[in-house]
């Protein structure tokens, strides 16, 4: 997304979102002394950016220390993640890791200089995204059964928008694809957001889109929004149905989460994954994230671990059933 759309999420900031420590945890075992680095592999004014940034604020005060985030962009992300995969397991590198770079890319790169689990520690599931179903406001579609009803009438005949060969739009549309038995012709952009512009110029006739890349255009009346694909209906727009309305059973999320080099000593991960864990219970948190289109979680270093290990293995499947490819 261009800057001048996301980042007045950083508004407001000055909210109590700090953290601080855990509840109960007493003491702190390991106490940073200088700056931490939260490396992105995305652009700067972008979601996943935006984010990070929101969070890095958050934890900065608990943990005494200033988290700078650091833009290294490129290769699906995969150039901030080989420099913390590379940098000293101390815990003042990290990284905003998402499904993309630290589950779909193991699958989608046909090789990789490091692993995307081997090779680091995980320390709080932050959030996941929701993905949105838009249209163009003019008919002939207007809900999920229109959209289903017509793409079986006519295979191929729709054209689905995409961030991008390998995006969460691309795997969100391919896994509705094979659920509800359509197909689209796919048409993939360089990002969400020129395939969400050509959607509005009536170019495209469909875009799986995270509500953060599409809320803007949908309040606009520019897009329709008809489907959600959480398991319930996304409290940002409750008003649109999920997708398990008309076709029980689909779920589709996205996520970001806070990630360390591998070796990084358990005191450290337990600190860092403590304080993450507190800025997520936070309502005015919460509120910030939800806003932006996040379902707030924060997790333990062991169920983010566990999460991963099965996000790798249902990416996996995505990159298979998609075709996707990397160039």
């Amino acid at each position: 997304m261009q800057r001048r759309a996301i980042l007045p999420a950083l508004a407001g900031l000055s909210l109590p979102v700090r953290a601080g420590r855990a509840q109960g945890l007493g003491q702190p075992s390991w106490a940073p002394d200088r700056p931490i680095r939260l490396l992105v592999g995305f652009a700067a004014g972008g979601s996943t950016d935006t984010a990070a940034r929101i969070l890095a604020q958050a934890i900065s005060p608990g943990l005494g220390q200033t988290v700078l985030v650091e833009n290294r962009t490129g290769a699906g992300g995969n150039i901030a993640s080989e420099a913390v995969a590379r940098s000293a397991p101390d815990g003042y590198t990290l990284v905003m890791a998402s499904m993309g770079t630290h589950a779909v890319n193991q699958a989608l790169y046909r090789s990789l200089p490091f692993h995307v689990a081997r090779d680091f520690a995980p320390i709080s599931l932050m959030v996941y995204s929701t993905t949105v179903v838009v249209v163009h406001p003019s008919p002939p579609v207007q809900s999920m059964a229109e959209l289903i009803a017509l793409s079986r009438a006519r295979p191929g005949g729709l054209n689905c928008g995409t961030g991008g060969s390998g995006s969460s739009q691309h795997f969100a549309a391919a896994q509705f694809e094979e659920a509800a038995k359509v197909k689209f012709s796919l048409v993939h952009y360089r990002g969400g957001a020129p395939a969400n512009a050509d959607l509005i110029a009536g170019r495209v006739d469909v875009v799986f889109s995270p509500i953060i890349e599409a809320i803007q255009q949908i309040r606009a009346g520019q897009l329709r929004a008809i489907g959600v694909t959480s398991p319930d209906r996304s409290a940002l727009m409750p008003e649109v149905p999920s997708i398990a309305e008309t076709l029980p059973g689909f779920t589709f999320r996205s996520w970001l989460g806070v990630l360390a080099p591998a070796g990084t000593p358990p005191p450290v991960i337990a600190r860092l994954s403590a304080e993450i864990q507190a800025a997520m219970r936070v309502p005015a948190m919460r509120d910030r994230v939800a806003g932006l289109g996040y379902e707030a979680v924060g997790s333990t270093a062991e169920e983010f671990a566990a999460f991963q290990a099965q996000e790798i293995t249902r990416t996996a499947t995505l990159v298979r059933i998609s075709g996707a490819t990397v160039d």
